[in-house]
């Protein structure tokens, strides 16, 4: 069986591009001879900066014969359908077997290809995934139609075996396939000739190319850190930048050089920020001061002076670029030793957050709120919650943030520390971004953890008060990341701390901002069916109806935002609009009509003047430092449309946490109907609370008691629903113990009082794992009781106080978990 190489060889690929550049190579040829009828042992894929590889072993060397049968229209069938049979058979009318089936006699196709041989199959398919690679980003050059990457100048493919090697014949826009390669683009530049993937690799390395980007990420690795501890030092580690840096060379030399003496002040971040984003160096730390002192530079060529020159160059470019990073360091500490922070900060007014939630400076005013009230919920004090919440997003008015953009929150809290603020403020700055992604730290001070989380809810509140949710696989606004980091802070530092009433706290900061208004009422207009927008000219004429009110409804958006009064009287706005708007007299015969037109507008027009002035009436009972609780506001002094779009939203983004816990949860072990079972029991917005619950029951139903009690519970519920639904009562006035007959009757009563006496205070004191074990005491006395008992006894007074004794063992379940919702 052959083996196959094949190499697209071109100018520079973009480091980035690579990887998932060798993916698609290997699959695209793979999927393509198996899909022609070739099978192979393995595959694999390379990648320089300058080629493409694919080396597959074991290949057959042609497909097998093909022999199929297709079965056609009945041989009475009309012309057209029979021509339409042989177009697609490609074969003629004489070439068409009849057979006889039990509805008549049919055509039928037997269609036989034989078998090909792989340099055929090869060509075919090497040529299809060149004309059709899925590059990010591709170009075309010269007068030919082919697209690639960089201008592609060579293709080397060939099928070897014992016998030797040959080439497959294959010609893509003028460019041969061929048997040669060529090294180094400097240091051995001449073609050479290859007989198979052994040969290619080893004249390769001669060449001074290493082939396999893993063994270039290696070789800087080990040569990298071997001259930093050759002088005390180490090399921080930076996994992306040692895959990028192996993607830019195809012979890696390790060239270690210094930093200026006027740069080491500058924080370690922006020197190694400032080198990875702009040089592709690697840093060199100091292990016994944390300062970056010196940087590691990876050359693509060994060079006469080892690399001194390359140095030399380097490092004068490093200069000239950490000269503007001490540039933008020093200006940024001087506005702060000026302005402040706070004056830092002043810019964000002017920088939109989103169109309809405000600037960034309207929402540090909502994180600073809401971190004020979290933070005795996480053991923070409110007043450093507060002024780190108010300053956290300064750094982005930085220069040196506007440059870098990935320092923001690290800078903040160098710019923090340097304005004499505590060192509980400092880290929120850094940390209250955190956490981004699943294997990212948890912040644990209690103030980061505090601005952390109002930074999160608020931007979920303010989404979900837009209506822009995650949709399928979209999440433009990263709101999936947002919840999963509201989750982590709260699990990992065990917060107790009731989402509705955040929820509900920060959404309530939204409508004391001028853009509450109309989301409020683009809300209930889509209710009704209606878009102002739409009908935007018709309301300016009645705006012209209602000039004498002072109203403008053609301004719509700003007599929102600013008026907030009592609608007129209803029959004096029907006299007006139906005299103005449609010019009509008292005596007019259409003038009913106008009138009933008239009375809808009215409705309508009432109805937006309540929603406005319940922003107002709002925003008049709320203090912004302590806020309204979300019980006292649910029946409190808004109507009907805003306090229905309030706590709507408050339990919707609830229920969103509650589904992102769930798969958070999964990957832990624990089912999403075990979750489903404690989500029905008082507390659900506690997270932490809930997890507990959650993490007690699934050890509980694990176990051999919890399994066998859950089928007890079962058979009580299933046989006392049935009992209600027939009987049409509910069987939940209590079991008497005189009615009961035989013993496991009375050990049911008997185990029933002592679950319920050592249930109910481990749920007070949130022992749940007590909880679950007085239940387990449970098994034995039901199952007994199901063996002995028959429930539906023929004396109606047994049967019915059995049935209590059945709705005391569902009860008492059903306050631990809603045993229901569990599966299986």
């Amino acid at each position: 069986m052959p083996d196959l190489l094949i190499e697209l060889f071109s100018e520079e690929i973009p480091a980035r591009m690579q990887a998932r550049a060798r993916d698609d190579l290997r699959r695209l040829v793979t999927e393509g001879l198996v899909g022609a009828g070739l099978t192979y042992a393995s595959a694999g894929a390379f990648s320089t900066p300058r080629r493409l590889v694919l080396a597959i072993e074991g290949l057959d060397a042609a497909s097998r014969p093909v022999r199929e049968e297709r079965k056609g229209p009945r041989t009475d069938a009309p012309p057209a359908a029979v021509e339409g049979f042989l177009r697609s058979t490609g074969l003629t009318l004489d070439q068409l077997e009849r057979r006889d089936e039990k509805k008549g006699q049919a055509f039928f196709a037997v269609i036989e290809k034989p078998g090909r041989p792989a340099a055929e199959i090869v060509a075919e398919v090497l040529e299809a995934t060149i004309r059709a690679f899925p590059w990010p980003k591709s170009m075309r050059w010269g007068s030919g139609s082919l697209r690639w990457v960089r201008p592609l100048q060579s293709i080397l493919c060939l099928l070897s075996d014992e016998s030797g090697a040959t080439v497959v014949p294959l010609s893509v826009d003028g460019i041969e396939a061929g048997a040669t390669t060529a090294g180094h683009r400097f240091m051995a530049p001449a073609r050479f000739a290859v007989s198979g993937f052994d040969d290619y690799r080893a004249k390769l390395k001669r060449a001074f190319v290493m082939l396999d980007s893993a063994e270039r990420e290696a070789q800087i690795w080990h040569d990298a850190t071997t001259a930093a501890f050759a002088l005390g030092l180490e090399v921080v580690p930076d996994a992306a930048l040692l895959t990028e840096v192996a993607g830019l060379v195809e012979w890696p030399v390790v060239l270690m050089g210094t930093i200026g003496a006027d740069f080491l002040g500058l924080p370690p971040e922006v020197l190694q920020t400032s080198m990875r984003e702009h040089q592709k160096f690697f840093s060199v730390r100091n292990p016994r001061t944390s300062r970056i002192e010196r940087f590691i530079t990876v050359a693509n060529r060994e060079t006469a002076d080892q690399g001194a020159t390359i140095l030399a160059g380097n490092q004068k470019v490093l200069s000239a670029r950490l000269s503007d990073a001490k540039f933008f360091w020093e200006n940024d500490l001087r506005t702060v030793a000026t302005v402040g922070l706070q004056g830092m900060a002043a810019g964000l007014a002017n920088v939109t957050f989103h169109n309809k939630l405000g600037s960034q400076a309207d929402r540090v005013k909502r994180i600073e709120a809401l971190a004020r009230e979290l933070a005795p919920l996480v053991g923070a004090d409110p007043d450093q919650a507060a002024l780190a919440a108010s300053i956290a997003k300064a750094d982005l008015q930085s220069a040196m943030v506007g440059e870098f953009p990935e320092l923001q929150g690290t800078m903040g809290s160098y710019y923090a520390k340097a304005a004499g603020l505590p060192d509980a403020v400092a880290a929120a700055c850094k940390s209250h971004y955190a956490p981004l992604g699943p294997s990212d730290a948890v912040p644990t001070d209690p103030v980061s953890v505090a601005v952390a989380l109002a930074d999160k809810i608020d931007t979920l509140t303010g989404f979900w008060a837009i209506d822009e949710k995650p949709t399928g696989s979209k999440d433009p606004f990263a709101l999936r990341r947002a919840a999963l980091g509201v989750i982590r802070l709260l699990l990992g530092g065990k917060v107790r701390a009731p989402l509705a009433q955040a929820f509900f706290s920060s959404g309530i900061h939204y409508f004391v901002q001028s853009n509450a208004n109309l989301a409020v009422l683009e809300r209930q207009e889509k209710l009704d069916g209606w878009d102002f927008r739409k009908e935007f000219g018709k309301w300016r004429v009645l705006g012209h109806a209602l000039e004498s009110y002072g109203i403008d409804l053609g301004q719509y958006g700003y007599w929102i935002e600013e008026n907030a009064f009592n609608p007129p009287d209803r029959e004096e706005f029907v006299e007006h609009y139906s005299t103005h708007v449609y010019s009509l007299r008292a005596d007019d015969p259409d003038r009913e009509y106008a009138v009933s037109k008239a009375f809808e507008e009215y409705e309508r027009f009432a109805r937006m003047l309540q929603l406005s002035r319940d922003v107002e009436v709002l925003k008049g009972h709320i203090d912004p430092d302590s806020g309204v609780s979300y019980s006292q506001f649910k029946d409190s002094f808004v109507g009907p449309e805003m306090k229905a779009y309030i706590v709507d939203r408050t339990n919707d983004l609830l229920a969103f946490l509650h589904d992102r816990l769930k798969v958070y949860l999964r990957d832990q072990g624990i089912r999403h109907d075990v979750i489903d079972a404690c989500l029905s029991m008082p507390g659900n917005d506690d997270l932490t609370l809930l997890v507990k619950r959650a993490e007690a029951l699934s050890a509980f139903l694990a176990s051999d008691d919890g399994a066998n009690l859950l089928a007890g519970f079962r058979r009580a519920n299933n046989i006392l629903t049935q009992a209600e639904a027939k009987d049409g009562v509910e069987y939940s006035y209590g079991a008497d113990l005189k009615f009961a007959e035989a013993p496991e009757e009375h050990a049911l009563f008997t185990a029933l009082d002592a679950a319920e006496a050592a249930i109910a205070p481990a749920l007070a004191r949130e022992d749940f794992a007590a909880a679950m074990t007085a239940l387990a005491a449970l098994r034995a006395p039901v199952d007994a009781f199901f063996t002995a008992v028959q429930v539906n006894a023929d004396n109606p007074i047994i049967r019915r106080n059995r049935l209590n004794l059945l709705h005391r063992i569902r009860a008492l379940c059903a306050q631990v978990a809603d045993l229901t919702r569990i599966e299986g």
